[in-house]
């Protein structure tokens, strides 16, 4: 029931700085990736406002041997560039460039109406799907 807890006030708090920042606004996200144009850079302050209370957080972490709600922390990831990392940057930046929603904004969008936010939930579930077979296939052709 904690767990349950935390992770609605999170949620809440993410879905509340989403909506007062504009970040809901796929012009406001396109704006931020249209350097050569009309640039944007509110977004970096929305970034920042993530890093900074992140760092707090990893901070903390390093004084604790499991979470608040007693899991134990997951072991840090692997700092190399590897071509599942790079593949699937390349594709969700494409993603949010063409649309202008990453998903925490695109599920937000939704109580907007309208067909494009559905739209693109639906391709981004059907895209999280096909992910780990074709992550599986690239591992294969890496490995040859």
């Amino acid at each position: 029931m904690q767990r349950i807890i935390i992770a609605a006030i999170s949620g809440g708090l993410f879905g509340a700085g989403l909506l007062v920042s504009g970040m809901t606004d796929t012009t406001k996200v396109q704006g931020w990736l249209d350097v050569f144009g009309n640039w944007d850079p509110t977004l970096a302050f929305v970034l920042g406002g993530a890093i900074l209370p992140m760092l707090v957080a990893w901070h903390m972490t390093t004084k604790r041997a499991v979470s608040m709600v007693g899991d134990p922390f997951p072991s840090k990831p692997d700092p190399r560039l590897g071509h599942n990392l790079v593949i699937g940057s390349v594709l969700f930046g494409a993603g949010w460039g063409l649309v202008g929603l990453c998903p925490g904004p695109a599920i937000a969008s939704l109580s907007w109406g309208g067909t494009g936010g559905i739209t693109f939930i639906l391709a981004m579930i059907a895209g999280m799907l096909v992910a780990q077979p074709i992550r599986l296939q690239i591992d294969r052709l890496a490995a040859i």
